[in-house]
């Protein structure tokens, strides 16, 4: 046995050989399985894709690089489960394109930032991120405020993720400018049909503190105010993995 493993030792080319093999042999044994599962994500409850204005924060959010210096991924570990709740599930972010799970984390995990501070908090800390957390690092987006969101193409950029597989029906497309504006007029009530789209739970109401305007403070913001509160963990029971066929 010893002297024909000194036959891979001595010629690379058989070494690399075997190695390829041995790789090959391992990647198909991993990767097989996934060709017979109709999905990998298990369903969960409450998961619903991004209002009009919640996605339009999300794409300032990318733009910003905030991904840079926040998570939005909680490990199963118990140091992070006990600082910022729940650990992650990949239905959470099934509708995100691109994900903002991070790799660094200069910043908090924001995957449980949802409803954790208010909209005040929120523009102070995005203003003058000091004044509220001394010890930041974090530069001031107080342009944000002072920036009129424009959201011209919100029905093409919905229309776009549908190609990729976000379930927008054509009534959601098609009344996206209607359900984003609405969405910060606290007294627009029930007729114009967003949370007949969205949901219920969908958060209504100016956030900037400044309902003459509809600013990208607003959009960045009711996007920070929904991750995570989606799933309600009280109720959250993880199913069988042999059941997700």
């Amino acid at each position: 046995m010893w002297k024909a493993h000194a036959k891979f030792e001595r010629h690379s080319f058989v070494l690399l050989i075997g190695i390829i093999l041995v790789v090959s042999i391992g990647g198909l044994v991993e990767i097989s399985p996934l060709f017979y599962l109709e999905s990998t994500i298990e369903k969960v409850d409450g998961v619903r894709p991004y209002t009009p204005l919640e996605q339009a924060g999300r794409d300032i959010y990318v733009r910003e690089g905030c991904y840079g210096c926040h998570s939005q991924m909680i490990r199963p570990l118990r140091d992070e489960v006990e600082r910022y709740g729940h650990y992650s599930l990949a239905a959470e972010s099934m509708y995100d394109h691109p994900f903002q799970w991070g790799s660094k984390r200069t910043g908090p995990d924001l995957a449980r930032v949802g409803g954790k501070y208010s909209d005040s908090w929120h523009v102070q800390h995005l203003t003058d991120p000091r004044s509220v957390v001394p010890e930041s690092n974090m530069p001031p987006y107080k342009f944000l405020a002072e920036t009129d969101l424009d959201y011209r193409a919100i029905e093409q950029r919905l229309a776009t993720l549908k190609v990729v597989g976000v379930p927008y029906s054509k009534a959601e497309i098609t009344n996206a400018k209607a359900d984003l504006e609405t969405q910060v007029d606290a007294f627009a009530g029930e007729k114009s049909g967003l949370k007949t789209r969205y949901g219920t739970k969908v958060q209504q109401r100016d956030y900037d503190g400044d309902p003459q305007r509809l600013t990208e403070m607003d959009a960045l913001i009711a996007y920070l105010q929904v991750l995570g509160t989606m799933v309600d963990f009280r109720t959250y029971k993880a199913e069988d993995p042999r059941n997700l066929r």
